[in-house]
C-alpha cells in the first residue's frame, strides 16, 4: 500500500513560547484581482517541535502529519538556516 505524498513547507519561526510547539509563518506575495499590486499574504502553522530546537528566526522546512493536538498538523522536518 502506498501513502500519498505530504505537503511541504518553508517558512520562518515568530513564536517558539510553547512546550515542543513553534508558530511557523509562511509569507507569500499574491497579485490582487483587480488592482494588480502584489500583497503580503501570511499563514501560519502551528508544529510540533519535539526536541525545543527551534528559535524565534528560524527559517524551517515542516511537513503536514496526522492530528497531533486541536490545531497542530505539522511537524518540524529540519531548521534550514538559524536566526542571526
Amino acid at each position: 500500500m502506498e501513502r500519498n505524498l505530504r505537503k511541504e513547507r518553508i517558512g520562518t519561526v515568530t513564536s517558539n513560547k510553547m512546550e515542543k510547539t513553534v508558530v511557523v509563518s509562511e509569507t507569500s506575495k499574491i497579485k490582487h484581482p483587480m488592482y494588480g499590486k502584489f500583497v503580503l499574504k501570511t499563514k501560519k502553522y502551528t508544529v510540533h517541535d519535539e526536541k525545543n530546537e527551534c528559535n524565534e528566526g528560524d527559517t524551517v522546512r515542516i511537513m503536514e502529519t496526522r492530528p497531533l493536538s486541536k490545531n497542530k498538523r505539522w511537524r518540524l522536518v529540519e531548521i534550514l538556516e538559524r536566526a542571526k
